[in-house]
């Protein structure tokens, strides 16, 4: 609407530009009208001497109304035409030294127009048929400064050809320097053609973008009823824009239909906009513009010489349109904000369009504008407004969404730490019933039972002090493994042995024993957690205590090595050997021993041997480097480093 502001601005301005006082205002002719046999050439030189004595005087601009009836039925025999002469009198002309210019805001014919200076010819618009953008072109025709001894300038004279039926309007002319003129004409000529080209243009830019939208997102018919509108109204302003004359009629059918097709892609949008189907009037715009269309169609040839009709087709378009904008806005008064706004736009289409048809019937004065080249203005305005305030709604739409995921995974995230916050207290808590479950069980099956058994004796009174003093280091060991077996480790097997051998060696020095250890790099055992590394020490201490127990050794060696799928503790001795069947079978206290190695070593899925001769005996702990998980994943062993 902005643009529709400046735009009347403008007009104003151009119709209330004063000329200079150079310039001649010319407002009174003289004028004939003769018949001819049809569309001619204009003569080269012509002397208004030599035409009939039947000069009329008229007060220019010059418009009579044409009478649409008559206009309608009248079928002129064929190559029948008409020639309108205007003569104008120079007579008060101010001298100039530069070149002259007539210059006139319109000159209405369907014919040819002719300009003689003198009676020579100085312009010619030639055209076979209809003129098609001859009411929308301001006359300008620069007239060269005569070569001295010529005459001066006295006379000037129009030569309008044009049909029988059909009635010329010519506006007031202005004669003068060129270079004073040439503003008001290139004003004229922008305002009237070009900016409205420029607008199309841009509608039509605008639409095709909107195309392309549709191919995307088919569902959305809007975007391609705004492709149809710009379309359409591109159409219905070509000869608005033709720069040459157009005698073709299919281009006179086009242009014509084009403003019915406007119109009902109009009311089809207003129907999208306001959701009611109005069937009665859908089939009357439907009809009608199909009717028109086939009436005016130049192979059908029912309706001839479609620009002596045009005024009464326009008629009906008004009609139609008018009433497409009244219904679509009650229709749309308290459903679409969109659909009242889309039936304010048709209306002032309508009255811009009506403007133009009293200006073409010569009801008003041939000097004023034509407004229907700025439908496409409205056009463009309403409907890019609409497709403006969607897109908006559409990004705070997006923007809410946007928003709403936002809190919603907020939400979520803290409902997710919450949770997390208690399977983690839960796992902690399950954690320490679980150690603290294993520690009971170890402390009852190794420490509680020997401190039972020693206090019975004590009791009793049939265990000496040397045997409860050994019993008591026996559980001070007990529970110092225990501690140890908390101790991380990192999976290091080698480090977990490093402490045992800590706890043992204070013992074996006052034994007199001598432990040589020979161990060398093993991978890490990924599945070696405090309870099995409780395991495996109280395999080990069982081990090296039944040495001391039973063998007299004299030396112990402790060794390590690696096999193809797991890893191998040994433990070797000088001593007595001992049968290992008997042992294994035997339920004394040396027997539960060796009974209990194996349990432990069955417990964390490791094998434990012994190979016993009179020399010694060697006892071998084989641990695997890969370990089925509860779950059945297996834990494996990471890689071996090298030094």
């Amino acid at each position: 609407m902005a643009l529709l502001a400046a735009v009347g601005a403008l007009l104003g301005l151009a119709n209330g530009t004063p000329q200079p006082e150079a310039v001649l205002h010319m407002t009174q002719a003289d004028w004939q009208v003769e018949d001819a046999s049809g569309f001619s050439t204009p003569p080269l030189v012509q002397d208004s001497s030599a035409l009939p004595d039947a000069w009329e005087h008229v007060e220019l601009p010059l418009a009579l109304p044409i009478a649409l009836l008559r206009q309608a039925n009248v079928r002129a025999a064929a190559g029948a035409s008409r020639v309108t002469w205007i003569k104008l009198s120079t007579h008060g002309l101010p001298a100039s030294s530069g070149p002259l210019a007539l210059y006139g805001v319109r000159v209405k014919t369907d014919g040819t127009i002719a300009v003689y200076a003198n009676g020579h010819l100085v312009h010619r618009a030639q055209q076979q048929g209809p003129l098609w953008n001859s009411t929308r072109t301001p006359l300008w025709v620069v007239l060269e400064k005569s070569a001295e001894g010529s005459p001066p300038l006295n006379e000037i004279m129009l030569r309008l050809e044009h049909t029988k039926s059909a009635q010329v309007a010519l506006s007031s002319l202005w004669l003068g320097p060129a270079e004073a003129l040439r503003g008001s004409y290139r004003l004229r000529q922008w305002l009237q053609q070009e900016l409205p080209a420029m607008l199309s243009a841009a509608f039509m830019a605008v639409g095709v973008f909107a195309l392309f939208v549709w191919f995307k997102r088919q569902h959305e018919m809007g975007y391609l009823l705004f492709f149809n509108l710009a379309a359409t109204s591109f159409l219905r302003g070509l000869h608005f824009y033709v720069g040459l004359p157009v005698a073709n009629d299919w281009f006179a059918w086009l242009t014509v239909n084009a403003l019915f097709w406007l119109v009902m892609v109009v009311h089809f949008f207003l129907r999208q906009l306001h959701g009611r189907p109005l069937k009665w009037l859908t089939y009357g715009v439907v009809g009608a513009t199909a009717t028109i269309a086939v009436l005016t169609m130049p192979s059908l040839a029912i309706l001839q010489n479609t620009p002596q009709v045009t005024p009464l087709i326009y008629t009906v378009a008004a009609l139609m349109g008018a009433a497409v904008g009244l219904i679509g806005g009650i229709s749309a008064w308290r459903r679409s904000n969109e659909g009242r706004l889309v039936a304010a736009g048709i209306g002032v289409c309508t009255l811009l369009g009506v403007t133009d048809w009293l200006l073409q019937n010569n009801f008003i004065s041939p000097e004023a504008w034509y407004l229907g080249a700025y439908t496409n203005a409205v056009a463009f305005s309403v409907f890019g407004a609409l497709m403006y305030r969607r897109y908006v709604e559409a990004i705070a739409e997006v923007e809410d969404l946007n928003a709403s995921l936002a809190e919603r995974l907020q939400t979520r995230e803290a409902e997710l730490e919450e949770s997390h916050r208690r399977l983690r207290e839960v796992e902690r808590r399950q954690t320490i019933s679980d150690e603290r479950q294993r520690l009971m069980q170890d402390m009852h099956d190794g420490l509680g039972s020997s401190l039972i058994s020693a206090i019975r004796s004590v009791e009793g009174g049939g265990m000496s002090d040397t045997k409860v003093s050994q019993i008591l280091k026996s559980c001070l060991d007990d529970l110092k493994l225990t501690l140890d077996s908390l101790e991380p480790v990192e999976a290091d097997l080698l480090l977990l042995l490093a402490t045992l051998r800590y706890r043992l060696e204070p013992r074996l020095e006052g034994t007199g024993v001598s432990l040589q250890w020979e161990v060398q790099e093993l991978p890490a055992l990924a599945w070696l957690d405090p309870s099995s590394a409780l395991h495996i020490l109280r395999i080990v201490q069982e081990s090296i205590a039944n040495i001391l127990r039973h063998t007299r050794a004299t030396e112990i060696r402790v060794g390590t090595a690696l096999t193809a799928t797991g890893v191998q503790v040994t433990i070797e001795d000088n001593g007595q050997g001992f049968d290992v069947d008997k042992a294994l079978s035997n339920a004394s206290a040396s027997g539960r021993g060796i009974q209990n190695q194996r349990r432990r070593a069955q417990s964390i899925k490791g094998k434990v041997s012994w190979e016993s001769r009179p020399t010694g005996t060697r006892f071998v702990l084989w641990l695997p480097l890969v370990r089925e998980a509860p779950g059945g994943a297996s834990t494996t062993a990471a890689p071996l480093e090298t030094a």
